[in-house]
Protein backbone atom coordinates (compact mmCIF):
# COMPACT_ATOMS: atom_id res chain seq x y z
CA UNK A 1 0.00 0.00 0.00
CA UNK A 2 2.63 2.21 0.34
CA UNK A 3 4.20 1.36 -2.57
CA UNK A 4 1.45 2.17 -4.44
CA UNK A 5 1.04 5.80 -2.53
CA UNK A 6 4.73 6.58 -3.34
CA UNK A 7 4.00 5.62 -6.91
CA UNK A 8 0.90 7.82 -7.22
CA UNK A 9 2.55 10.79 -5.56
CA UNK A 10 5.83 10.42 -7.48
CA UNK A 11 3.73 10.21 -10.82
CA UNK A 12 2.16 13.47 -9.69
CA UNK A 13 4.87 15.38 -9.21
CA UNK A 14 6.12 14.19 -12.60
CA UNK A 15 3.45 15.03 -14.67
CA UNK A 16 3.45 18.48 -12.85
CA UNK A 17 6.85 18.81 -14.24
CA UNK A 18 5.94 17.65 -17.38
CA UNK A 19 3.04 20.00 -17.98
CA UNK A 20 5.76 22.82 -17.67
CA UNK A 21 8.48 21.10 -19.22
CA UNK A 22 9.37 22.12 -23.26
CA UNK A 23 7.23 19.49 -25.89
CA UNK A 24 11.05 18.76 -27.31
CA UNK A 25 12.41 17.81 -23.84
CA UNK A 26 8.96 16.23 -22.79
CA UNK A 27 9.30 13.83 -26.28
CA UNK A 28 12.93 13.20 -25.45
CA UNK A 29 12.50 12.08 -21.80
CA UNK A 30 9.89 9.63 -22.95
CA UNK A 31 12.13 8.13 -25.61
CA UNK A 32 14.86 8.07 -23.27
CA UNK A 33 12.57 6.16 -20.77
CA UNK A 34 11.27 3.96 -23.55
CA UNK A 35 14.53 2.83 -23.94
CA UNK A 36 15.43 2.14 -20.46
CA UNK A 37 12.02 0.00 -20.18
CA UNK A 38 12.70 -2.00 -23.08
CA UNK A 39 16.34 -2.87 -22.76
CA UNK A 40 15.04 -3.53 -19.05
CA UNK A 41 12.40 -6.18 -20.84
CA UNK A 42 15.26 -7.97 -22.63
CA UNK A 43 17.32 -8.73 -19.91
CA UNK A 44 14.25 -9.73 -18.49
CA UNK A 45 13.38 -12.11 -20.55
CA UNK A 46 16.84 -13.36 -21.41
CA UNK A 47 17.57 -14.36 -17.42
CA UNK A 48 14.01 -15.93 -17.32
CA UNK A 49 15.30 -18.14 -20.43
CA UNK A 50 18.40 -19.06 -18.52
CA UNK A 51 18.36 -22.22 -16.41
CA UNK A 52 19.52 -21.53 -12.99
CA UNK A 53 23.21 -22.92 -12.21
CA UNK A 54 22.33 -23.70 -8.57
Amino acid sequence: MLFLVAALLLLGVVLGTVAHAPLSFTVVAAVVIGVWLAVFAVRERRGRRRPTAG
